[in-house]
């Protein structure tokens, strides 16, 4: 669902980068206060538990590969504007530093993953649970249904993109400059592998970890319950466990590279048969230090894959720590 540099035209970059710019300009300003507080470390948590979860691919129909976004239980735990934020973070980090979705399409990217879903997992999600207590088994559905839907509108909107690319794009013999594919192919190929396999996948980690907080720390699941019939007080959450699950997650990432092939709408234009001019031209607007997670200097792509997780991690880390201070030093 990473739209690299060259699928989409030099308009619909700028369109799509205009149409996040808002969310994020709102989200940045709702959360002004939070970021300098304990807000920090808990936007540092998602976004690099997001930035490792679409680490690991998952085989889908017709030989491509998908992968869970973890926009579901973002927006359920942080809320819908801290979620923009964090998987956001997330995704400019997999562009810039290794190459995972174009920097050209960072703006499409972020609109159809970080915003699109997090808001459409807020709402499903808002609107099942209702005001069922904090441990109610019915939020832990509403949560693997908010991540269910949410990652495939995601998937939908990636699809459109791709596919009004040929007729807004084209030579004067017809031939698409851009991504090559119309509506008629795009929306089945991005849809059959995220309904059936990704959507899964999405599924079953929001309600899993909900699941869990529900136990382990409920007091992380109030943000998007404020009307929630509970008795009890929540004391401020351990995040202490769940690191130690994410650094877990990190020394399995290498499972990520087992699942063969590319993600649809994914290859470089050396992959392609007759890869269209401008898709050429643009694909090599930039070049990553770390290259689909494989560091040029090692030679072992199992290492070099974890290896890029640690950074990757550690990226994000940094950047809300930056935030955060700059947003402390900032006058109200």
């Amino acid at each position: 669902m990473h739209i690299p540099d060259g699928y989409l035209g030099p308009s619909t970059c700028i369109a799509l980068y205009g149409g996040a710019a808002p969310f994020w300009y709102i989200a940045l300003r709702r959360m002004k206060k939070a970021l300098h507080t304990r807000m920090v470390p808990l936007l540092s948590l998602f976004s690099a538990f997001s930035f490792i979860v679409m680490m690991f691919n998952l085989p889908l129909p017709g030989g491509t590969t998908g992968h869970a976004v973890g926009v579901g239980i973002a927006t359920i735990v942080l809320g819908p504007w801290a979620s923009i934020l964090a998987i956001s973070i997330a995704l400019v980090i997999q562009a810039v530093f290794f190459g995972d979705g174009g920097i050209t399409s960072i703006g499409a990217n972020c609109f159809n993953m970080a915003i699109v879903g997090s808001l459409v997992s807020y709402a499903v999600y808002r609107t099942i649970a209702g005001r069922t207590p904090i441990r109610s088994p019915r939020r832990v559905a509403a949560a693997g249904i908010a991540g269910y839907i949410a990652i495939n509108v995601s998937a939908l909107m990636a699809a459109i993109e791709f596919g009004i690319q040929p007729a807004l794009y084209h030579d004067a013999a017809g031939a698409p400059l851009y991504a090559p594919y119309p509506l008629h192919i795009a929306i089945p190929a991005m849809m059959i592998g995220h309904l059936t396999i990704a959507g899964l996948a999405e599924l079953v980690i929001s309600a899993g970890v909900v699941a869990y907080l529900q136990r382990a720390e409920p007091g992380m699941l109030r943000a998007t319950a404020p009307g929630a019939r509970t008795e009890e007080d929540f004391s401020h959450p351990a995040l202490k466990p769940l690191w130690t699950a994410l650094a877990l997650m990190m020394i399995l990432t290498p499972i990520g590279i087992l699942a063969a092939g590319t993600a649809w709408g994914e290859w470089t234009p050396r992959e392609l048969a007759h890869a269209p001019v401008g898709l050429q031209h643009l694909a090599s607007f930039w070049t990553a230090p770390m290259p689909r997670y494989a560091p040029l200097f090692l030679r072992s792509p199992s290492f070099g894959y974890m290896l890029s997780a640690m950074v990757g991690t550690g990226l994000i880390i940094l950047v809300f720590l930056a935030v955060g201070r700059a947003a402390g030093r900032r006058p109200d």
